[in-house]
């Protein structure tokens, strides 16, 4: 098999201190290999066994027992178990490749002034050592786990999709001392993030952490055309309403600069009824092809496009993800939004976040938040290995 299936797993710490979407950045803009899946995911006392027996198994090395060590003790800590980002990765040599951006735990990385800021480990792990005893680590945060061979790799994967046959997408760890202000918000990153390896998903993530919203559930999702028609199907009437005079006053103004003459109200009528909401009914053609790769009503395949699917929840997720957004068109979106520093136009513009309470329970629905294909991903490739 040429292509290999490896994971990275974002540790709780890291998630905690909203460090996530600088690993993904950095994963993505390095990486010449797909990100096929991701799932947020709360341990049990037996997964973390069985992780922390894999890591013993894989190696004798001081560098696995004390990751093994670091998995028993904060994977699960003070009664609770925390958030963990499983980021499932394929292609060529994709372990040596996973294992090499996000660093080893070299002895020579022990002091600050050998450490480059290249890997993910020398930006966001932390590894001290007793002065008295250079032998004993007291403090150790590896900020990411990943293994370091394909065969490792398939010990891990097992028991990753084992564990999640029967787990949920969107996670529940947290207790709120007011559950009813607490609201969950659907966020879309849209295809443009996806082109080409870029760190702008991971990018876009960490600037939607300013709001101190937790993410508490991910995946990376291929839209349907019915999934996008449904979607975006409040979006058809707005459009026909809203833009139907604009395009057939642009028309107008065309037709008579172009011909020298001057229309009637009659003509101009005409042009906003037929050609104007025919070019709205086009404008919702391009948002359906652009999210789902095929167009309404045309024949032929569907070409690959991806989104990574995100939930945020808490006080006032909704409104203040919205408001690190932007408004819909970049172009009047203030600076420091998302949409004003990546979206193009109206229709390429970087994300979709919920807009009411309403609508993420219509959005989630239709995209089947509560599902995610990380799991059998995992069980197909295991099955060819």
């Amino acid at each position: 098999m040429d292509d290999e299936l490896s994971y990275v797993m974002v540790t709780p710490y890291t998630i905690a201190k909203s460090r996530t979407g600088g690993v993904i950045a950095r994963l993505l803009s390095r990486l010449d290999i797909e990100l096929a899946g991701a799932q947020i995911f709360i341990p049990d006392e037996a997964f973390v066994r069985d992780y922390s027996r894999l890591l013993r198994e894989q190696n004798t090395t001081s560098d696995l027992t004390l990751l093994a060590d670091y998995a028993e003790r904060n994977f699960i800590s003070g009664g609770r178990a925390h958030r963990i980002l499983i980021l499932l990765f394929k292609g060529p040599d994709a372990c040596r490749k996973l294992s090499d951006i996000c660093g080893a735990l070299y002895a020579e990385n022990r002091g600050i002034e050998s450490l480059t800021g290249e890997t993910i480990r020398d930006t966001y792990a932390d590894l001290i050592f007793d002065p008295g005893n250079p032998e004993r680590v007291t403090y150790f945060e590896p900020a990411v786990l990943t293994p370091r061979n394909q065969k490792d790799a398939g010990k891990d994967l097992a028991l990753i999709s084992r564990f999640f046959a029967d787990r949920e997408n969107i996670v529940t760890n947290m207790e709120y001392p007011d559950p009813a202000r607490i609201e969950q918000t659907l966020v879309i990153l849209k295809p443009d993030n996806w082109m080409y390896a870029s760190s702008k998903p991971g990018t876009i993530i960490d600037m939607f952490s300013r709001t101190g919203m937790r993410i508490v559930g991910i995946k990376i999702h291929q839209f349907s055309l019915e999934e996008a028609l449904d979607f975006y199907g409040p979006v058809e009437n707005a459009l026909k309403e809203k833009l139907a005079p604009v395009f057939g006053a642009k028309a107008l103004e065309l037709l008579e600069k172009q011909f020298n003459i001057t229309l009637s109200g009659a003509a101009k009528t005409s042009l906003v009824e037929n050609f104007g909401r025919e070019y709205a009914q086009s404008q919702f053609r391009d948002i359906v092809e652009f999210m789902s790769g095929k167009r309404p009503g045309r024949s032929g395949d569907c070409r690959d496009v991806k989104t990574m699917i995100l939930v945020y929840e808490g006080e006032g997720a909704i409104q203040k993800i919205r408001e690190v957004l932007g408004p819909t068109d970049p172009l009047k979106a203030p600076g420091g939004t998302i949409r004003r520093e990546f979206g193009s136009n109206v229709m390429v513009n970087t994300a979709h976040a919920s807009d009411s309470a309403e609508s993420f329970n219509r959005e989630q629905a239709i995209v089947k938040i509560h599902e995610n294909s990380l799991r059998n991903i995992i069980a197909e490739y295991l099955a060819l290995s």
